[in-house]
């Protein structure tokens, strides 16, 4: 079906941080398949992981217990520990994720409180799905159209407003706060310390649960495991969090999507609350435990740190006059640009045509370029591929 707006390219293999056509072109990948080829194309460990698996078991049924999925679980929950988490139910995607995430904090205020506590508050701009309740979450407009009615109970403040917040964030009807520490598809916009705070304290005091949707920002990409991590919350503690929603980069490429749930709701769920045909089999499992062996490793985060400071240094010294700002963490980077950023898009696949060699980029709304690269991306590839931003601009 015409649902998506695709460049004029078509892909057959990859090899690292490189994608190749069918006429043999070769493009450096700066978008991760949107964040979610972590490790690259054709990554050796994640490979034979994934064909040794297929060998012994891909599927089963979650009416059974799968021993790599077991082992999955519990690798997960340990590398998210830090944030507070304590079990995890196992997904395909993360439209999937925040649904299950409004599930639990509607099922946990209904159970502790009764009826009415079942809003979820949002902020304007922000992405968490395309189903009909995950775009009634998703505070924008443009995704609104033609699709309602929508799941109700969602309400959407302003990003940084902490006033808005306090008002929003009323106990008597509200049963969760869903946000992202580092905002994706619109613009790639950090929150500041003082809203993160702000947001922990206030859920903390009025019995709110607290929702990280960590699909793109999480699992590495800004240089911490979580980039919840990055912020502290009451008192100048380390950050915790009652729900996180990961996806995207879990299993490295094969579709798998999580719910993260802490101390408060961790037992919420009752057989019967909540499933998934797909979610965690054992080829999933076994491809996610790969990720997690590689990015959960504080030298292996620094790279991924180092890496993009490096990015953002290196566009801030242009002083380009096309560029209007650069921001991000990590290796998840948003340029503003003076044109339209999927025309600058265009014009980049038009250019490898002709030239054999080509960047792949991404937009995020309007005016911002999104860079997204693999974490094994080596400092060569990285200057190489600013180096063909800079001539595009």
């Amino acid at each position: 079906m015409n649902a998506y707006n695709r460049l004029p390219v078509t892909f057959s293999r990859g090899e690292g941080c490189w994608l190749f056509d069918v006429y043999g072109r070769k493009y450096l990948d700066f978008t991760s398949g949107i964040a979610v080829n972590c490790l690259g194309h054709h990554y050796p460990p994640l490979i034979q992981a994934v064909a040794a698996q297929s060998a012994k078991l891909i599927h089963s049924s979650n009416y059974f217990q799968s021993d790599v999925a077991v082992l999955f679980a519990e690798r997960l929950v340990k590398a998210c520990a830090p944030a507070g988490m304590k079990k995890v139910f196992l997904a395909n995607s993360g439209a999937e994720a925040n649904e299950g995430a409004c599930k639990l904090a509607r099922k946990y205020s209904l159970k502790k409180y009764g009826p009415g506590r079942h809003t979820i508050v949002t902020l304007q701009g922000r992405f968490h799905g395309r189903t009909i309740t995950t775009l009634a979450a998703t505070g924008q407009d443009k995704f609104h159209r033609d699709f309602g009615p929508f799941t109700e109970g969602f309400e959407y403040i302003p990003g940084g407003d902490i006033a808005a917040l306090d008002k929003a964030l009323d106990p008597k009807t509200v049963a969760g706060l869903l946000i992202e520490a580092v905002q994706g598809e619109s613009g790639i916009v950090p929150q500041t310390q003082e809203f993160i705070a702000a947001a922990a304290r206030l859920c903390e005091e009025r019995d709110i649960l607290l929702m990280f949707d960590e699909i793109q920002c999480g699992l590495g990409r800004t240089g911490t495991f979580l980039a919840l991590q990055q912020y502290t919350g009451v008192d100048g503690s380390p950050m915790k969090a009652d729900v996180v929603t990961l996806a995207k980069s879990l299993a490295g490429g094969i579709p798998a999507g999580a719910v993260l749930a802490g101390a408060k709701v961790c037992d919420v769920f009752e057989p019967g609350d909540h499933g998934s045909t797909f979610g965690g089999n054992p080829l999933v499992a076994a491809a996610g435990l790969v990720v997690l062996n590689t990015v959960d490793n504080p030298a292996f985060l620094a790279e991924i740190k180092g890496k993009g400071d490096m990015i953002i240094k290196t566009i801030r010294s242009w002083n380009h006059p096309k560029v209007k700002d650069v921001r991000g963490r990590g290796l998840m980077a948003g340029v503003d640009v003076d044109a339209d950023a999927h025309t600058v898009l265009e014009a980049g696949v038009a250019r490898a045509a002709s030239s054999q060699c080509g960047l792949l980029l991404l937009s995020a709304g309007i005016n911002t370029l999104r860079l997204l690269p693999p974490y094994i991306i080596d400092t060569n590839e990285i200057e190489l591929g600013l180096d063909m931003l800079k001539n595009l601009l």
